[in-house]
C-alpha cells in the first residue's frame, strides 16, 4: 500500500533531509522532492546545494528547484507527479494553489507543541524562554501559517543546561518518527485532526524569526534568564554583547557559549573561575566556559586570558 500512495516532499536544511531519509527507509513512495535553488556560498561563491537536494539525489528521487512557487510551469510539473500527499518540513510558505493540490492534503512538521511557538524559530525561542519541555507537531497546512488542524504531537523534556543544538538534534529524531507515523495514519485513514483553537491554554507564545539585535545579551537580568538566553542560541546563531576595553578605549563584540548558573553573588566586575569566566547578572554571576571575540575563533577562558588582562574589560549592565 505504501508504494501505491504517492508523496512529494518539500524541505531545505539537514533537519528536513533527515526526515526525508526516514520516510525513504520506511518504504514510502517519494515521487519527487521540492527544495530551494542552488545558491553561491563561501569565499569562492561556489554553488551550494541544500541538504534535502543531496539526500534526494542519493535516493534517486526527481528534484524540483523553483525560483517562484507561483510559476505556472513549476506548478504544472508538480501536478504531473499525481501525488496523493505533500509533506513539508522547514520550507517556504506555500501558496494555496500548491498546498490544496493533493487529494489527501499537505502536512507540515513543526518543531514545537502547537499552538505555542508558531513561527520561524520555535526551538530557539522555547529554550530561550526557559521552557521545561517542547516537542513536534504534524498538522494540515491551511491559509494562515502554522494554524492548521494537528494530526499528532510528541514531547521531550528540556534540561536546565540543554542548548538549542542539543534540543535540535533530539527534535530531528523525534520529527522523523512523528512524520512517518502521521503519514502511515493518513494512508490508513486513521486520523482525527484537532483544531488548534481547541488546544489553546492561556496566552499563546510565538516564535518569530531571530535577527542579530534579538541575540544581544542584557546582563541586567537574573542569572537564570541570561543562562536560558545564551543556551537558547548556542551554538547558532550565538548570543553576543559588546565588551569595552578601558586600556584601548574601544568596544568589541563577543559571542558566548557553554554557560552555567552559579550561586555567587555578583558585583560589577568580571572575574575568573577555575572553569571559565564569571559575568555579572542582576543577582548572581554566570559562568561562561567559551567565548569568541569578533573575527577570531572560539576559545576557552585560559586561551582568552593568555592574551587579555581581564581587569581591562567591562560590560554594560544597562543592557539593551
Amino acid at each position: 500500500m505504501n508504494k501505491d500512495f504517492r508523496i512529494v516532499f518539500m524541505g531545505t536544511p539537514d533537519f528536513a533531509a533527515h526526515i526525508l531519509k526516514a520516510l525513504c527507509n520506511h518504504g514510502y513512495n517519494i515521487v519527487a522532492v521540492v527544495t530551494v535553488a542552488d545558491k553561491p556560498a563561501g569565499r569562492g561563491q561556489q554553488l551550494s546545494e541544500s541538504a534535502v537536494k543531496l539526500e534526494a539525489a542519493a535516493q534517486g528521487i526527481p528534484i524540483l528547484q523553483p525560483l517562484n512557487l507561483k510559476d505556472e510551469q513549476f506548478q504544472d510539473s508538480l501536478a504531473s507527479f499525481h501525488a496523493d500527499l505533500f509533506v513539508v518540513v522547514a520550507f517556504r510558505m506555500l501558496p494555496e494553489s500548491i498546498w490544496s493540490m493533493p487529494p489527501s492534503g499537505t502536512i507540515n512538521l513543526h518543531a514545537s507543541l502547537l499552538p505555542n511557538y508558531r513561527g520561524a524559530a520555535p526551538i530557539h525561542r522555547a529554550v530561550m524562554n526557559g521552557e521545561t519541555e517542547t516537542g513536534v507537531s504534524t498538522f494540515f497546512i491551511e491559509k494562515e501559517i502554522d494554524t492548521g488542524k494537528v494530526i499528532e504531537q510528541r514531547r521531550i523534556p528540556i534540561g536546565e543546561d540543554d542548548t538549542v543544538g542539543h534540543v535540535y538534534a533530539q527534535l530531528m529524531e523525534l520529527g522523523a518518527i512523528t512524520t512517518c507515523s502521521s503519514v502511515k495514519k493518513i494512508i490508513q485513514g486513521d486520523i482525527t485532526p484537532i483544531a488548534q483553537e481547541l488546544m489553546l491554554a492561556g496566552h499563546e507564545k510565538l516564535a518569530p524569526k531571530l535577527f542579530k539585535p534579538d541575540c544581544e545579551i542584557n546582563w541586567n537580568q537574573p542569572c537564570k534568564n541570561v543562562h536560558d538566553f545564551i543556551r537558547g542560541l548556542d551554538p547558532f546563531p550565538s548570543a553576543w554583547c559588546t565588551l569595552y576595553n578601558s586600556a584601548k578605549n574601544e568596544g568589541r563584540s563577543f559571542k558566548f557559549f557553554s554557560s552555567k548558573q552559579t550561586d555567587i553573588p555578583s558585583s560589577n566586575e568580571l572575574r575568573t573561575h577555575a572553569n571559565g569566566l564569571l559575568f555579572p547578572c542582576s543577582d548572581f554571576y554566570l559562568l561562561i566556559r567559551e567565548i569568541q571575540p569578533e573575527g577570531k575563533r572560539k576559545m576557552d577562558a585560559q586561551a582568552f586570558l593568555a592574551g587579555n588582562k581581564l581587569s581591562d574589560w567591562q560590560i554594560n549592565m544597562l543592557g539593551n
